[in-house]
C-alpha cells in the first residue's frame, strides 16, 4: 500500500482527535515546510527516521534509449534520503510500527 496525504490526514485526525479539515491543513503545512526547506538547499533531519538531503548531479553523458544516439544529460538537483540507524533496525527486524 502506498501512503498518501489522505492517509496521513486520517491518521492525524484519529490519533490527535483534530477535525479533518484541521488535520488536512496540518499535513499540508508540514509538506510545504519540507518543500520550501529542500528548495532552499537545506537538509531536513528527523531523529529516529532519517535525513533528507539535496544532491546536485553534474551534467553527464548519456544515451537516448529510443534512437541510441549519444546525448548530454543536464545537471539536476535531486532529493536523497538516508535512513537513521534506529529506522534501519526497525526495518531489518520487521517492526514497521
Amino acid at each position: 500500500m502506498t501512503l498518501t496525504k489522505a492517509h496521513l490526514t486520517v491518521s492525524v485526525h484519529r490519533r490527535l482527535g483534530l477535525p479533518k479539515t484541521r488535520s488536512a491543513a496540518l499535513v499540508g503545512s508540514l509538506f510545504e515546510i519540507i518543500k520550501k526547506t529542500l528548495g532552499n538547499g537545506e537538509d531536513i533531519l528527523i531523529s529516529g527516521f532519517g535525513k533528507f538531503c539535496i544532491k546536485d548531479n553534474k551534467r553527464q553523458r548519456g544515451k537516448n534509449a529510443l534512437s541510441e544516439k549519444d546525448a548530454m544529460l543536464e545537471s539536476e538537483r535531486i532529493v536523497n534520503f538516508k535512513y537513521s540507524p534506529v529506522f534501519k533496525e526497525r526495518l531489518m527486524n520487521g517492526k514497521g510500527s
